[in-house]
């Protein structure tokens, strides 16, 4: 009996020890899980700063990353650098047009008038007696004077000349044929008729005033003879 006894007494120990195991084991998943609120809720109150050292991780690489890139070599002089990159074009303005040319209407050349032999000029100017000097408006004989320059034969008239003189009558006539051809000439305004081509000895011209002229005027005064006329002018 005794031993019986002592046999039950060394049993109770253990089953002390098996319920303490048992208490143990389930305490373990309420530590786990009160660690993870806690943790939750440190994480919920501090997210902000935690978002930034989530954010630094390094995505994973995909498969352009994961290829190398070229790198552009440091001995590579830089122009053949700034070739491999694309240059950008600058935009393209529209340039202004030139104005259209304005036609210009052709010039068509004028053509001179031939003076007919009947063609009438108007002259006007203080004449005086041909000198030494330059002829522009004077009287050289009876029958010849320069106007403007322009050596004039009277072509209705023949009048002796006074450097050709044969005797005095005739230097006498000749003198006073030039006197009197000064006289009309500075009267006033004179018409003069073209009668022929102009020569060396002159351009011929009828001379008048008012519809008479004065070659018809010189041989009425007896100062004159008709072209071709015969005669002499000494006794």
């Amino acid at each position: 009996m005794a031993k019986t006894g002592t046999r039950g007494r060394r049993k109770a120990p253990a089953r002390g020890k098996s319920r303490a195991r048992s208490g143990g084991g389930g305490l373990l998943p309420w530590a786990v899980i009160g660690i993870a609120a806690i943790g939750g809720i440190l994480a919920h109150d501090h997210w902000k700063s935690i978002q930034p050292l989530l954010a630094r991780q390094p995505a994973p690489a995909t498969r352009e990353t994961a290829e190398p890139r070229p790198v552009a070599r440091r001995d590579v002089p830089p122009k053949q650098v700034a070739l491999a990159a694309p240059t950008p074009t600058a935009p393209v303005t529209a340039q202004p047009l030139p104005p259209a040319a304005i036609p210009k209407p052709a010039i068509q050349p004028v053509k001179a008038v031939p003076i007919s032999p009947g063609a009438a000029e108007t002259g006007t100017a203080a004449f005086g007696y041909c000198g030494q000097g330059a002829h522009i408006n004077c009287v050289g004989d009876g029958g010849i004077f320069w106007y403007k320059g322009e050596k004039i034969v009277i072509a209705d008239m023949a009048s002796p000349i006074v450097d050709r003189a044969r005797c005095d009558d005739e230097r006498r006539i000749a003198f006073a044929a030039k006197s009197r051809l000064l006289a009309l000439l500075n009267a006033g305004p004179f018409t003069m008729n073209a009668a022929g081509k102009t020569e060396s000895s002159g351009a011929p011209r009828v001379v008048s005033r008012d519809g008479r002229s004065f070659g018809a005027q010189l041989i009425n005064e007896g100062l004159a003879r008709k072209p071709g006329a015969g005669g002499a002018w000494c006794a």
